[in-house]
């Protein structure tokens, strides 16, 4: 799985380089939980009765492009066209774009209102299918996310599973600076959800709180380090809006080959 996600993080330094784009730091912190989600979780095999992944924090596209390239759903060539002119692949997810990327965001606060939908009409039909959704810590900040808090346990749907990426830094500070959300898990017990706090990072840790049995919609809380894997980025705010220069992205692709034995 290591190995894996150093290979998704390394693409993610390529097209970031190539495109002169930002949102370094957010698309690393994440990485762990889209390798584990696409590699251990999620089923693929039958297109019409795949799982759902919703991308809520879209602005880590870039992070969702390169693990659908590893998994083999994505082509070198768009991977490569990633926020270029004329290119293939926006800097926030657009659902035309690819069969996987199942809507278009980038407006925070959107994805689990449209996940709860999604799950909400796949109980109604009997459907098996889950739906699985990735939120920032920051956009925990939105209106629409509690509406959908309180909503998403009145209806029952227990095939849903959200995960946070707690790694507590937004564009222009700590996100608990900003607007404080904590004690964030205690308040999504009190709206009857089945809560986890995990390190984001340790892939056993969230495929055993996915895999745990409920009848709650279950928010899986995962601590995080933003740049996560390459060590001059991590916990690093400048990351959110820097850009990778040739020189960073050898130097950073370095020091992730020299760290990627499996574990």
């Amino acid at each position: 799985m290591k190995q894996i996600a150093t290979n998704i993080r390394k693409n993610i330094l390529h097209i970031a380089n190539l495109s002169g784009s930002p949102h370094i730091g957010s698309a690393l912190s994440c990485t762990d939980i889209l390798t584990t989600l696409y590699f251990k979780i999620l089923n693929l095999d039958d297109y019409e009765n795949r799982d759902l992944f919703i991308l809520s924090k879209a602005h880590s596209a870039m992070t969702l492009y390169a693990t659908l390239h590893e998994k083999g759903l994505l082509s070198k060539d768009d991977l490569e066209g990633y926020y270029q002119n004329g290119g293939t692949l926006p800097a926030h997810t657009d659902r035309l774009t690819n069969p996987y990327i199942e809507i278009s965001a980038g407006s925070l606060g959107h994805g689990l209102p449209i996940a709860s939908g999604m799950a909400h009409a796949l109980k109604l039909k009997g459907s098996e299918r889950k739906v699985y959704v990735l939120m920032g810590d920051g956009e925990s900040q939105e209106g629409s996310v509690w509406e959908a808090a309180m909503l998403a346990p009145k209806l029952e749907l227990n095939n849903l599973t959200v995960f946070i990426d707690r790694n507590n830094l937004q564009g222009y500070a700590r996100a608990d600076e900003i607007l404080s959300y904590e004690p964030i898990d205690k308040k999504f017990e009190a709206f009857n959800w089945e809560v986890f706090r995990i390190d984001g990072h340790d892939y056993k840790a969230i495929l055993d709180a996915v895999n745990t049995k409920t009848n709650k919609p279950k928010m899986i809380i995962c601590d995080t380090t933003k740049g996560k894997g390459v060590s001059f980025m991590e916990d690093e705010l400048i990351w959110h809006y820097y850009i990778v220069t040739d020189e960073i992205k050898q130097k950073a692709i370095l020091e992730l080959e020299g760290s990627s034995d499996e574990k």
